[in-house]
């Protein structure tokens, strides 16, 4: 198995790759922890039902390294990590299975500080603070996802001023894949200052309310690729962004929620060559990661929301140094990751 992390395309000289298992409960997750060289690892636990172990250690992977980056851009004192439990998050849920998750937290000895994710939810988050305190995002006052909706959105303000040369959202058209917790806030936000959304996914409900709270038009999950529009936000899985797809768009800006957009670092400069602005992911998406940042460590929230809005500052600054380097604006964002975190 050691061999196999090691030989993994994600690996990155990730400093610990921990298999957690507890049979009562039926614990079975994966926790990897990139790097901590600018404090403790933190990152959202997400619980989803892998088809193969094999690709559960591949999400942990490219997901803990891409919070090393976000964490990093964000100017924040923690490294990177990531959990992932092999279970169904529909049926397979119990306080026990989190608490279990608790333990073997305290085994790590604050190595690596959880909070939710896809699959997860604040309760989770209180049953695994029962059995540890290396747990952040807890009860309604936890949930990060109105904060990440926000960096988005100030995100796609500085990617329209910056590509479109507009101060207003009002008329653009924004294909929205992921109706979830963030990315229907985000679309609230986006409807807000008067864009027309198209919207996917693969909950119902969500779409119906899209449609009646928004106006929204709805598409299928695929068909959303192929709309005319402004901005595309993909707010759902990773990998969104691959040859196939980005043949197909017409919009001029990616600005979205979802981690690990690119299906590879190729497709950065891609995007670019096809004179798309994309909004690296892990820039965007900070303002979850800032938020229970701030209410781990106990910072003082008066100026939490001041940071989540300085994402903007930040990809105005990336998008300005992609131009004049004539190079992706993923390269850039994961130079200035990397002035702050490599030794």
């Amino acid at each position: 198995m050691t061999a196999f992390v090691f030989n993994e395309i994600n690996f990155d000289n990730h400093e610990q790759v921990v298999f957690a298992s507890e049979p009562k409960s039926g614990l079975k997750a994966i926790i990897a922890i990139h790097n901590t060289h600018l404090g403790p690892a933190m990152g959202g636990c997400r619980m989803w039902n892998y088809a193969t172990e094999a690709e559960a250690v591949r999400d942990a992977l490219r997901l803990s390294r891409g919070m090393t980056y976000k964490n990093a851009v964000a100017g924040l004192p923690i490294g990177g990590g990531k959990s992932v439990i092999i279970a169904n998050p529909k049926t397979d849920k119990t306080p026990a299975l989190f608490e279990a998750l608790g333990e073997a937290l305290n085994r790590l000895g604050g190595r690596y500080i959880t909070a939710e994710d896809i699959g997860t939810s604040p309760a989770d988050m209180a049953s695994v603070a029962g059995k540890t305190r290396y747990v952040a995002g807890l009860g309604d006052r936890g949930d990060p996802s109105p904060f990440t909706a926000l960096g988005c959105f100030v995100g796609a303000q500085a990617a329209v001023k910056h590509q479109l040369k507009r101060d207003s959202m009002e008329g653009l058209v924004v294909a929205v894949q992921g109706l979830g917790h963030v990315g229907y806030d985000y679309a609230r936000r986006l409807h807000a200052a008067g864009a027309r959304l198209i919207v996917a996914d693969i909950d119902a409900a969500a779409l119906k309310r899209a449609q009646e709270e928004f106006g929204a038009e709805v598409v299928s999950v695929d068909a959303i690729y192929d709309v005319p529009a402004d901005i595309y936000a993909p707010c759902a899985l990773g990998a969104s962004l691959n040859p196939n797809t980005l043949l197909r768009l017409k919009a001029k800006i990616v600005a979205g929620a979802a981690n690990n957009q690119l299906a590879s670092a190729e497709m950065g400069d891609a995007c670019r060559q096809k004179g798309i602005l994309y909004a690296p992911d892990f820039v965007i998406n900070s303002g979850g990661i800032i938020k229970v940042c701030y209410e781990y460590f106990n910072t003082p929230e008066d100026g939490m929301d001041a940071h989540v809005r300085r994402i903007g500052d930040t990809l105005a600054e990336i998008f300005a140094r992609a131009d004049s380097e004539d190079v992706a604006t993923s390269v850039v964002a994961d130079r200035i990751a990397e002035a702050s975190f490599k030794r």
